[in-house]
């Protein structure tokens, strides 16, 4: 068993623990992406935005800790639909699927999107079964999708580009 924020107890694979630890090892997993090497010419600008991700994440963490509480608001969400609009309109259209990889910072980038569709899952299946505001949801899918953006600047910044996947047929 374990404490949540509001003196209750639930087992330690309570879905509600394992959305909160979902969102921790986002968190870290940013944290690492962080002290990637990220071209200058927007590493101060991302250094910012990731660390305010990671504050609203551990927001986030707290909002999952103490059933009914409120720490994440929809202004949360409108940023990283702000940030989304700013980045996407730097980058090409999509045409083929893209692989994870190019830089070792855009691959990290990767990593922590597909921690945060995970942790988005969990939060999903946390609110089936118990209430939750509807902020933690949204923030984690655009969250994802903003990882995926900068994923592709991060390449593109360091003079790369986009991982094509080849399709079988489509090789040569």
């Amino acid at each position: 068993m374990t404490g949540l924020g509001d003196g209750s107890r639930v087992e330690k694979d309570h879905l509600r623990i394992c959305a909160m630890g979902d969102i921790d090892e986002l968190n870290s997993e940013i944290g690492v992406l962080m002290t990637e090497q990220i071209p200058e010419g927007i590493s101060a600008e991302l250094h910012e935005l990731f660390l305010q991700v990671q504050h609203d994440l551990f927001d986030l963490g707290g909002e999952l800790c103490i059933p009914n509480y409120k720490l994440l608001n929809p202004e949360h969400v409108a940023q990283l639909d702000v940030w989304l609009e700013k980045y996407n309109q730097q980058l090409p259209p999509l045409t083929e699927f893209i692989l994870p990889g190019g830089t070792r910072a855009a691959a990290q980038a990767h990593v922590c999107r597909t921690v945060c569709r995970r942790a988005e899952r969990s939060i999903v299946r946390l609110g089936w079964e118990e209430p939750l505001y509807d902020s933690p949801r949204q923030y984690v899918n655009r969250l994802s999708d903003l990882l995926f953006v900068l994923a592709r600047i991060l390449n593109r910044a360091a003079g790369g580009s986009d991982v094509l996947w080849k399709h079988e047929k489509k090789r040569d």
